[in-house]
C-alpha cells in the first residue's frame, strides 16, 4: 500500500502488443449482482505481511531506505513464522464481524507468499517452506469468509520491471522488458486464480510510468476470461480516488470498484467503493505502533457504510506469524459492537444523508439507521424526509427516542443516558421504503 506518485519521464523501449480497444475491458465488469453481494459485506480484513516484518519497517517502501536494499532482499532467508496459524487469523476476522479477507500475496518488493513456479523469491525458499496463501484460502473456506488476494502491479525486485527503486529519480533498467514482465504477471495471476480461487483481487502500484492504462485493460480482460465472476478493484488503471479522495470518472475506471486509501470515500450511490485503513499507522507490523481506539474504528466503519462503501481494515502480523494480542482485542471489540448494531452496517445502503462529524446514516427496508458518532451532543437536526414520515424512533436496544418535527427539519433528541458513551445507533422507522429516498443535501 502506501500510495505515492512517482513522476518519471520514461519512454518504453518495447512496444506492448495485445492491447484491448477502448472500453472493451470495462464492458466485462462484474455483474450487478456479484458487486451488490460484495458491497453488502461492508467489512473486510486486509493483511500486509512478509519478511520485512523481521525489521518492523514498512512493506516495500522501506526497501533501500530504512533497510538497505541488499539486506531487505535477503530477509526471506531468515523468515520463519513458526507461530502462524491460518485458522487463528481467519477466526480473528470472523469474530470482528468481517466478511472477507485480503492477503498481500505479492507486494511491491516482489516477495511471494505462495510457491509460485515463476520466481524463486517465494515462501518455499524461506526456512518456513509452507504455502501461506493456500493455508489462508482453506481456513477462509472452512469458516465462511470470502478469500481475496492483493497483488502489486509493480515489482522493484524483478529484473524485467524497469524501475528497481522508488527513491530519487530512478532511471529505467535498459535490460528490462515490459512484454516479458506482463507475461510473468499473467503466469502468476493464472496460478493464483486457478490454484486459490480468490473471490476478489486487489491490485496496487499502477501509478508508476512503466505501467499504462492499455496494459491494465489487457490484464483485466485476461482475468475475466479466466474467471468472469471475479471482482477486481480499479488499481489496474490510473483513474482512482487514492489518498487524495479524488472524485473520479467511473467511465475511465479499469476495474469494478474504486479504492480510496486511508480516508473515508465520498458518498456515492452509483459507483461501488472500498476504503482501506490501517488499524495502527503502518501497513506492516511495527513495534509499539500507535493503534486506533475503538471509537476511531467504529467512526470509520459507520462513515464508510454511510457513504455507501466497504471498509477494508488492515492488520500487520508479527514476524513469528501472530497478530498482536492488542490488535486482536481491538477487533473483538468491534465485533462485539457489531453483534448489536450489525443490522445498521451489513446489507444496507448509504445515506440518505451525507456523513458528517456528528452522525452518519444507513438504510434498509423502511428503516434509516442514525449512527451517533459524537455522543457528547444532545440533538441532531436533519432535513425532513421527502414523501415519508417517521412513525417510530428507538435505539437498537429498544429505548424510545423523541423526535421534534418542524416545517423543514426534524430534531432527534439523543438519550441523556448515552451521553459521552460509545457510538450507538438510533433506528428511524418510516411509513414507507427508505431505500428509494434520493440523497438529501
Amino acid at each position: 500500500m502506501h500510495y505515492k506518485k512517482i513522476f518519471i519521464s520514461f519512454f518504453l523501449l518495447t512496444t506492448f502488443v495485445g492491447v484491448e480497444t477502448k472500453g472493451q475491458a470495462v464492458s466485462n465488469r462484474a455483474t450487478t449482482g456479484s458487486l451488490n453481494d460484495f458491497m453488502d459485506m461492508r467489512f473486510g480484513m486486509f493483511i500486509h505481511w512478509g519478511p520485512v516484518s523481521l525489521r518492523g519497517t514498512e512493506i516495500g517502501w522501506s526497501r533501500g531506505r530504512e533497510v538497505p536494499t541488499a539486506e531487505y532482499d535477503n530477509l526471506y532467508k531468515e523468515f520463519n513464522p513458526v507461530l502462524f496459524n491460518a485458522d487463528d487469523w481467519v477466526k480473528t476476522a470472523k469474530d470482528a464481524g468481517m466478511k472477507y479477507l485480503t492477503i498481500t500475496a505479492r507486494h511491491h518488493d516482489g516477495f511471494c507468499l505462495w510457491p509460485t513456479k515463476f520466481t524463486d523469491y517465494n515462501i518455499m525458499n524461506t526456512p518456513y517452506k509452507k504455502d501461506i496463501v493456500k493455508a489462508l484460502m482453506q481456513a477462509c473456506k472452512k469458516q465462511g469468509i470470502k478469500f481475496c488476494i492483493y497483488y502489486s502491479v509493480l515489482d522493484w525486485y524483478h529484473p524485467d520491471y524497469p524501475l528497481h527503486t522508488h527513491l530519487g529519480s530512478p532511471m529505467p533498467d535498459p535490460k528490462s522488458d515490459m512484454n516479458r514482465y506482463i507475461q510473468f504477471m499473467k503466469n502468476q495471476l493464472k496460478e493464483l486464480i486457478t490454484g486459490y480461487d480468490p473471490y476478489m483481487i486487489f491490485f496496487d502500484g499502477q501509478w508508476e510510468s512503466p505501467w499504462t492504462n492499455a496494459m491494465g485493460k489487457d490484464i483485466y480482460a485476461y482475468l475475466k476470461k479466466l474467471n468472469p465472476a471475479i471482482i477486481i478493484n480499479n488499481r489496474l488503471g490510473k483513474e482512482f480516488a487514492a489518498m487524495e479522495n479524488k472524485a473520479i470518472d467511473a467511465s475511465k475506471m479499469i476495474g469494478d470498484y474504486d479504492t480510496p486509501e486511508q480516508v473515508v470515500g465520498r458518498l456515492n450511490m452509483q459507483t461501488p467503493w472500498e476504503s482501506c485503513f490501517t488499524i495502527c499507522t503502518q501497513w506492516s507490523w511495527k513495534p509499539n505502533d500507535k493503534m486506533k481506539t475503538l471509537q476511531q474504528c467504529l467512526n470509520i466503519l459507520s462513515r464508510t457504510a454511510g457513504g455507501n462503501g466497504n471498509l477494508l481494515l488492515n492488520v500487520g502480523p508479527m514476524p513469528d506469524g501472530r497478530i498482536e494480542a492488542r490488535q486482536v482485542s481491538r477487533l473483538q471489540e468491534v465485533g462485539d459492537w457489531l453483534k448489536l448494531n450489525g443490522e445498521a452496517i451489513y446489507h444496507t445502503k448509504g445515506g440518505p444523508y451525507e456523513p458528517g462529524s456528528n452522525y452518519a446514516t444507513t438504510r434498509k427496508g423502511n428503516k434509516i439507521f442514525l449512527h451517533v458518532l459524537n455522543t457528547d451532543t444532545a440533538v441532531i437536526a436533519l432535513k425532513n424526509i421527502p414523501g415519508s414520515n417517521i412513525i417510530k424512533a428507538h435505539t437498537m436496544k429498544g429505548e424510545k427516542v423523541s423526535i421534534e418535527k418542524g416545517t423543514e427539519t426534524f430534531r432527534v433528541l439523543l438519550p441523556a443516558s448515552l451521553a459521552g458513551k460509545m457510538e450507538y445507533i438510533i433506528v428511524l422507522e418510516l411509513d414507507g421504503s427508505a431505500e428509494n429516498i434520493p440523497v438529501i443535501k
